[in-house]
């Protein structure tokens, strides 16, 4: 069972796959677009946490660049109807932190911006993923930061960026993007102004 690789980014393509050489070996890893990008140009020296997915028919090997992408890629793959692709597109959405922010708020609208996941999907994912993901406390009688800079003013400003840029009519693959790249700091009215511009320049 293969745990990780270290070797030589030998190639990488747009669809979310990328060869490894170790000692002369090349790997097919798929990966999420986002780690594509961030292993950098072929010939890079990488290291990638590896999950060996073994079926009758196939083996593949999915890669991530923190142990905490692979820990919640495995976590998915064990709830119930999340197959690898699945599983793969939930975390190209949302990373480990947002996800388990996601699930401690039970924020339906934002696991439904993966595409694939409806309503009813994303409900008991929200169920099934509290017992097996590390899920911090949020609720009222916690000393969880709620502020504007804390946990649930950070997720509650992105929730209301989404709703605001769906009523606009930008698409769930636009909007996940670009609430993606807001920061954490500010509020609603300062993040959206800064989505629009993204999405005016994309």
């Amino acid at each position: 069972m293969i745990g990780s690789l270290r070797g030589t980014l030998a190639d990488r393509s747009g669809t979310g796959e990328v060869l490894i050489e170790v000692g002369g070996v090349g790997y097919r890893v798929t990966v999420t677009p986002t780690t594509v990008v961030e292993l950098g140009e072929p010939g890079t020296d990488v290291f990638v946490h590896i999950h060996h997915h073994i079926r009758e028919d196939a083996q593949t090997l999915y890669g991530f660049l923190t142990r905490d992408e692979r820990d919640g890629f495995e976590a998915l793959l064990g709830a119930h109807g999340v197959g690898p692709a699945l599983a793969l597109a939930i975390l190209s959405v949302h990373g480990p932190d947002a996800l388990a922010l996601v699930i401690a708020e039970d924020d339906v609208d934002a696991l439904c911006l993966v595409p694939g996941v409806g309503k009813k999907t994303a409900a008991r994912l929200l169920i099934e993923l509290k017992s097996r993901l590390r899920v911090p406390t949020l609720d009222a009688g916690s000393s969880a930061p709620t502020g504007p800079t804390g946990s649930r003013g950070r997720l509650s400003a992105r929730s209301d960026v989404r709703d605001a840029l769906a009523n606009l009519g930008y698409g769930p693959d636009e909007v996940a993007a670009v609430v993606r790249e807001l920061p954490d700091d500010e509020d609603v009215s300062v993040l959206l102004k800064q989505a629009l511009q993204r999405l005016a320049v994309s």
